[in-house]
């Protein structure tokens, strides 16, 4: 095997940590400039809210959970057997089931 060069190595340890923290910057830039915003829509007598549908989020968000959960599962079980690395498959696989199951309790309780 050939080994890497120690510059090349601090350069590939670094790049992650780079990536972590512009990630966190945008992100706190985008919440703090959006508060902002919505506290001079509201000082303007212009807020308007949003209705946001339950239902058909976790139906998305569970169906594509599942899906990836069930990829990723059988994939990896192909690929490395029984093993922790497993979970990978299975945390998606689970969460997109326990989403799709609110998703059949909410709804039959709506039609009642």
């Amino acid at each position: 095997m050939d080994r890497v060069s120690s510059p090349a190595q601090v350069v590939i340890a670094v790049i992650p940590i780079v990536g972590i923290v512009m990630g966190s910057v945008v992100v706190f830039f985008y919440l703090l400039w959006n508060h902002k915003r919505k506290m001079l829509l509201i000082k303007a007598g212009e807020n308007t809210r949003t209705n946001f549908d339950l239902l058909s989020f976790s139906l998305l968000t569970g169906l594509l959970l599942v899906s990836v959960g069930i990829s990723l599962t059988v994939f990896l079980a192909i690929a490395k057997g029984a093993g922790y690395g497993l979970l990978g498959g299975i945390i998606p696989l689970s969460l997109g089931a326990g989403l799709l199951i609110f998703y059949g309790i909410r709804r039959r309780d709506k039609n009642s």
